[in-house]
């Protein structure tokens, strides 16, 4: 198996696959200002992938060479669908395939992918024979959370590490949570001694709420996990894994990430090169409004933030919008302003 799972240097830090997020524009600026160890597609509909509109949806499957190594993530309730699903990542290039198990959507659920796959283990344990066999050499992992309607760990869990799978990414809320409750990293704890008495060597993954990477090597220290996932913790900070080496190996004693200050100058040069790459990989293939989640986050912490934010907001025109941002970097003052990340 070409396995890149196991050569990762412990904590492992991931960047989480995010929808309408983590597409190849964006993971490419954080390849670039501070690579993770490990990144993963958008979720990507293996059934749609097996219809008509193939062709559109593997656009989302697009990465450079600078964003390995790379896992494609598929969601499904069809076993079939997975296994062309992974035979498609293999061909493509990809460095491993990873099934999404966690997702809350209404429409993702209805279909029985995603988190509904908690309510049906021995569905998911086909799936997840479907993606090893269609993925060939290629390492086979699985994102989730830790129950549905309550915390079913003990049920759940041990049905994925029966299938030995490379890594098993876990969302330390219920499906029924959503995001809406602190995560609970006293699971992962149980959760990693499942994995100790199982005899398997799956990788495990924590995540939920971890904004820095200090805080995500305590939790990994705490819970005894392998390595932590980060998601909202990227969002205006591209620079949250620049010094990673340095926080693995304790050379990094400043102050956590969350009290350090980037000139603001250098975090809106960041999002006005997002916003150009954007629109020259997508064009009008996708809605240019999917940057105006970016824009909330980058856009902060300094006078006249918020009526920036809300100009950029409502302007229609992408042209337009990276001449507002070119001309705000352009003011004296804004480059000594240090923001907050």
């Amino acid at each position: 198996m070409k396995e890149f799972w196991k050569d990762l240097k412990k904590p492992i830090f991931a960047l989480a696959p995010l929808a309408n997020v983590t597409d190849v524009v964006f993971r490419e600026i954080i390849a670039k200002y501070g690579k993770p160890d490990v990144m993963f597609t958008e979720f990507v509909s293996a059934d749609g992938l097996a219809s008509r509109g193939r062709e559109i949806l593997k656009r989302d499957l697009e990465y450079t060479e600078n964003q390995r190594p790379i896992v494609a993530q598929f969601f499904t309730s069809k076993p079939e669908k997975m296994l062309l699903a992974a035979q498609l990542a293999r061909e493509l290039g990809f460095d491993g395939v990873d099934i999404n198990m966690g997702c809350p959507d209404r429409a993702v659920v209805k279909q029985g992918a995603g988190a509904a796959l908690i309510k049906t283990p021995a569905l998911a344990k086909e799936i997840i024979a479907a993606a090893k066999e269609g993925a060939g050499n290629l390492p086979v992992s699985v994102k989730t959370r830790i129950g549905f309607n309550q915390v079913e760990i003990d049920s759940w869990i041990p049905t994925l590490l029966v299938t030995d799978l490379a890594a098993l990414s876990i969302h330390l809320r219920t499906m029924k949570e959503m995001s809406r409750v602190s995560a609970h990293w006293e699971v992962l704890t149980e959760i990693v001694k499942m994995r100790q008495a199982s005899g398997v060597k799956t990788l495990i993954m924590g995540n939920g709420d971890a904004m820095t990477l200090e805080e995500g090597k305590r939790r990994a220290e705490e819970t005894g996990a392998d390595g932590i996932m980060f998601g909202r913790g990227i969002f205006g900070n591209p620079f949250l894994f620049s010094n990673m080496n340095d926080i693995k190996e304790n050379k990094n004693a400043q102050a956590e990430a969350s009290e350090r200050a980037i000139p603001l100058e250098a975090r809106l040069s960041v999002l006005l090169e997002h916003t150009e790459l954007f629109r020259k990989t997508w064009g009008n293939t996708k809605n240019f409004d999917i940057m105006k989640k970016h824009f909330k986050a980058y856009v902060n912490g300094f006078p006249s933030a918020s009526e920036f934010r809300v100009k950029l907001m409502e302007e229609k025109d992408p042209e337009k919008i990276t001449e507002m941002l070119r001309a705000k970097i352009e003011e004296v003052d804004l480059s000594k302003v240090n923001a907050r990340i």
